[in-house]
């Protein structure tokens, strides 16, 4: 490895403060070829904040348009990364559904671009780190030369992130539940009633109430209602 690739990168290793690591990535990639440098951190928890991190030196106008046009919820690097960790080319047919953004990013210099997502799945939170500059398409050799430096800075503002975000609550233990109380938990979480449940499931409506008896003691709650609530929260269903 060359002495200022090292050398930035060991300087990038031991800041504990995002914006300042931000500032030494953005540094380092810019010697690499890319003129931009994007980081965001999302949330697929419910109830969670959109973005909980976001910083990038793209130019302003794409920064109103992506915000004003909640661009978020159709970016398809965005959609890919949120289900991949593996590096992703901008390019016209990432972008065929959505061409006038493939558009707004060949108006502001951003021709030319990739990404690398990170999944937390503990904290439920995804990383995206992008590169992208005006001039010069990215090989795969490119991409793949300096993938290696892509995952480890964006491992690094991701864990940096990750400090500044609330601990997130242990989720409670499950008690063990048979195949038949979490089926039954299952469709009155949909919304169905003891009849329809012992129609869907073939049994009788007395053995589907005791099925719900059942994982309400196990719960140690007072209603159905609230072993619902219960098997969620602890992810059983």
């Amino acid at each position: 490895m060359e002495i200022w690739k090292e050398s930035q990168l060991n300087h990038l290793a031991h800041t504990q403060e995002i914006n300042t690591a931000y500032r030494i990535a953005l540094n380092f990639v810019r010697n690499l070829g890319y003129k931009f440098c994007g980081f965001s951190v999302t949330s697929n928890s419910v109830g969670a904040d959109a973005s909980t991190v976001n910083l990038n030196n793209f130019p302003h106008e794409w920064n109103v348009q992506y915000e004003k046009n909640n661009v978020t919820q159709i970016d398809p690097v965005i959609a890919h990364c949120n289900h991949s960790t593996l590096p992703v080319l901008w390019s016209e047919e990432l972008f065929s559904r959505t061409p006038w953004l493939w558009q707004l990013l060949q108006q502001q210099g951003l021709q030319h671009g990739w990404s690398q997502g990170i999944h937390d799945e503990e904290t439920g939170l995804r990383s995206i780190l992008s590169l992208a500059r005006s001039h010069c398409p990215i090989s795969a050799y490119e991409l793949y030369e300096h993938l290696g430096f892509s995952v480890f800075i964006s491992r690094h503002l991701h864990a940096l992130a990750l400090a500044m975000h609330p601990e997130k609550p242990a989720r409670p233990q499950a008690p063990p539940l048979s195949r038949r109380e979490l089926e039954v938990l299952k469709l009155s979480a949909d919304g169905k009633t003891a009849y329809e449940i012992a129609r869907i499931l073939s049994l009788s409506e007395r053995t589907v109430n005791f099925h719900v008896h059942r994982a309400i003691e196990k719960f140690g709650v007072n209603n159905k209602i609230a072993a619902v609530i219960a098997a969620a929260r602890s992810g059983a269903i």
